[in-house]
C-alpha cells in the first residue's frame, strides 16, 4: 500500500487531495511565534482533530463548516493506519478567505500590547484603566491578514479587511468582511458561555472561513482548539496577572523564559505538561477521554 504525499504542509496540518474533497491530517508538531518547533507532542493532533469535530457539530446550526467525516473507515484505504487514525479529517474544499477572524473576549496578548500604547486594539477604542486579562464589555473582531511560514499575520481594522477583501472578490469587499465578523462574534459568544459552564474561559480565539461552489460562507480550517485559541481555568481566573492556561501558552512562556537557549526545543517536562494541558481541555469541554 503506498504511502500519500500531502499537497500542502503547514506549520502543523498535512493536506492530502481526495478528489472532490480534501483529508486534513494534524500532526503532534507544535509552533511557536511562528517556528515550528523540533519537539512532538504526543496526542496533541488528536486533540486538535476531535475537539474541532466537538466545535464543529456545536455551531452547525449557525454556519455550515467544511468537516465530512473523522473516520478513516470514510477514507481511501492508505488512510485507514494507525498514523492517520484519530488525527484526520475529509473536508469539502472551499476557497479560503484572505483574513484570519480573531475575537478577543478578554485583553491579553498583543490586544494588551496595543491597548497600553493607546488604548485601542485594530482601531477599536476600548474603556481606560484595563488590565491583563480583563474580560472586556463585550467581544470584539479584530482580524489579521494571513502569512506565509515563517512571516507575522499583521493584525488590521475592520475597514482594512473590507479592502483585502475587495482587492480579491471585487463588489464583495463589504458584504464578506461584515459576514467574516459577525459570523466569528455569534460562533464565540455561544462557544465561550457553553466553555464557561465546563470551567475554561475562551479568552480569544482564530477562525478561517472559505467559500464553497456556490459561493457560500463555510466555516474551516480547525474552530476552537488549543492552538488557535487561549484557554484559561476559570477557577483560578483573576485580572491583574498572567492566566494559567490550557493551551500552548505553557510553551511559549518556556520559551520567552529562556530566549537565546533553547535553540526551538522544548525540555521533556515541558513537552509532557503540554499533553497533559490539551487532554486536560478535552476532557473538560468535551467530557470524553482520549
Amino acid at each position: 500500500m503506498t504511502t500519500p504525499t500531502p499537497i500542502k504542509e503547514g506549520k502543523v496540518r498535512e493536506i492530502y487531495d481526495n478528489g472532490d474533497s480534501l483529508i486534513m491530517v494534524a500532526t503532534d508538531r507544535i509552533s511557536c511565534f511562528d517556528v515550528i518547533l523540533s519537539n512532538m507532542v504526543p496526542k496533541k493532533g488528536e486533540v486538535l482533530t476531535k475537539m474541532s469535530k466537538f466545535w464543529f457539530d456545536l455551531t452547525s446550526d449557525i454556519i455550515p463548516n467544511h468537516m465530512i467525516s473523522t473516520d478513516t473507515a470514510d477514507m481511501p484505504e492508505e488512510f485507514r493506519t494507525e498514523y492517520f487514525e484519530g488525527r484526520s479529517m475529509m473536508c469539502r474544499k472551499l476557497k479560503m478567505l484572505p483574513i484570519e477572524c480573531i475575537v478577543r473576549g478578554y485583553i491579553t496578548g498583543s490586544g494588551l500590547k496595543n491597548y497600553k500604547k493607546d488604548g485601542t486594539v485594530c482601531g477599536i477604542k476600548l474603556p481606560e484603566g484595563l488590565v491583563e486579562a480583563d474580560k472586556l464589555p463585550e467581544a470584539i473582531y479584530t482580524p489579521s491578514t494571513k502569512a506565509e511560514i515563517g512571516d507575522h499575520d499583521e493584525n488590521i481594522s475592520f475597514e482594512r479587511s473590507i479592502e483585502v477583501l475587495e482587492r480579491d472578490f471585487p463588489g464583495h469587499g463589504e458584504e464578506y468582511a461584515t459576514k467574516l465578523r459577525d459570523y466569528t462574534l455569534t460562533i464565540y459568544n455561544k462557544c465561550a458561555d457553553y466553555a464557561l459552564t465546563k470551567g475554561i474561559i475562551i479568552a480569544d480565539t482564530k477562525l478561517e472561513f472559505g467559500l464553497d461552489e456556490n459561493g457560500e460562507m463555510v466555516l474551516g480550517d480547525e474552530i476552537l482548539t488549543p492552538d488557535s485559541s487561549r484557554f484559561w481555568p476559570a477557577d483560578e481566573y483573576e485580572p491583574g496577572r498572567t492566566q494559567g492556561s490550557f493551551d500552548k501558552q505553557f510553551a511559549r512562556d518556556y520559551l520567552t523564559a529562556h530566549e537565546g537557549e533553547h535553540n526551538w526545543t522544548l525540555p521533556e517536562e515541558i513537552v509532557q505538561k503540554t499533553t497533559e494541558k490539551y487532554l486536560q481541555a478535552y476532557r473538560m469541554l468535551t467530557g470524553t477521554d482520549l
